[in-house]
């Protein structure tokens, strides 16, 4: 915990589950955004002239006109109205929007408690900051891969974009529970059960955002087969093992479906050896995570059957922070580290 009198704490505690949950909802933002294909209506960075969006009909027939120029206009989008256009604008534009309030919402209490507290314990929390500023680099990274040679921003940028969010999420809610959560319990796990579960938890993520990228939920919309078969019959299993699998839409897919079975199957493992062992003061978190796990299966299971319905694939999207948070609630209770 940060050495500090209680008021300050007080402070950080409120700021760090503000910007946990602005954060959240600047996830869910980015992740609707995909799903309505809106990634691409702003083609250029403007990180400080694109902080108010067009106030009349020429500033919208710029944007459009820019729009225009790039492949998801002419080989998808050549029937888009100057009204259609406007709904995929908003979606980015709101996205970039949370992205810039995130920084100063961040940057400006990091200041003040900068006068407040020691710099050396502020380190973790600049280390946030600047990756926050790293992922709006990032962001416009995984933007312009969709501006020349093709209508989809790349699923490896996307994906990166998608895990520094996570990241940054978990550091926060981190240093949060750092503040007003003890750890004071007599039976613990290994360390490594708890950080494994969230680097697969992770991995998971990292493997839906190339799902997402790839359109890959809109095929093989069956369960628990992918098709007639439990493998997709339009690939080989040899194809697993290429690099090119990560490219693979059914691959893709086939992977992030048995990811899901793995995390599960680990999950009840651990909690068998909990439950066994009678870790009391893991019991609580042990349960949440499981009522997360399950949350996100159905959902997956549901985004599957359904094509990846906007309204279905947005509820999993948001279910993952709650699984992310889970896991991280976990991990912190089976450590000693700051």
């Amino acid at each position: 915990m940060y050495t500090t009198n209680t008021e300050i704490n007080n402070q950080l505690s409120i700021w760090l589950i503000v910007m946990f949950w602005i954060i959240s909802f600047m996830i869910i933002v980015g992740g609707l955004t995909r799903l309505t294909d809106s990634g691409l209506s702003i083609t250029e960075w403007e990180l400080f002239s694109g902080f108010f969006p067009p106030l009349n009909q020429n500033d919208w027939i710029v944007y459009f006109n820019l729009y225009k120029q790039i492949p998801e206009f002419k080989l998808q989008n050549y029937n888009m109205t100057l009204s259609e256009f406007k709904v995929i604008f908003w979606w980015e534009w709101a996205h970039r929007f949370l992205g810039r309030l995130i920084g100063l919402g961040y940057l400006i209490p990091l200041i003040y408690f900068s006068f407040k507290i020691k710099i050396t314990k502020l380190f973790n929390l600049y280390f946030i900051f600047f990756l926050i500023c790293f992922q709006g680099f990032i962001g416009w990274y995984m933007v312009s891969s969709g501006l020349v040679d093709s209508v989809d921003v790349s699923h490896f940028r996307l994906s990166l974009h998608l895990f520094l969010a996570f990241l940054i999420l978990s550091l926060i809610y981190w240093n949060y529970l750092k503040i007003n959560i003890s750890r004071k319990i007599t039976n613990k796990l290994n360390v490594f059960i708890p950080l494994f579960f969230l680097i697969l938890v992770f991995l998971q993520i990292s493997i839906g955002a190339f799902v997402s990228g790839m359109d890959a939920g809109k095929i093989y919309n069956s369960w628990p087969l992918m098709g007639d078969t439990y493998f997709p019959n339009d690939n080989n299993i040899i194809n697993l093992f290429e690099f090119a699998a990560l490219s693979d839409p059914s691959l893709v897919q086939f992977i992030h479906r048995n990811l899901a079975y793995l995390i599960g199957i680990f999950y009840i493992i651990i909690f068998y050896k909990i439950y066994r062992n009678k870790m009391y003061d893991l019991y609580k978190s042990i349960n949440y995570l499981g009522i997360f796990i399950i949350l996100q299966i159905i959902l997956g299971i549901f985004t599957v059957l359904y094509g990846a319905q906007i309204y279905v694939a947005s509820m999993h999207q948001i279910s993952s922070i709650f699984l992310v948070s889970s896991s991280i609630y976990f991990f912190y209770l089976n450590t000693k580290f700051n």
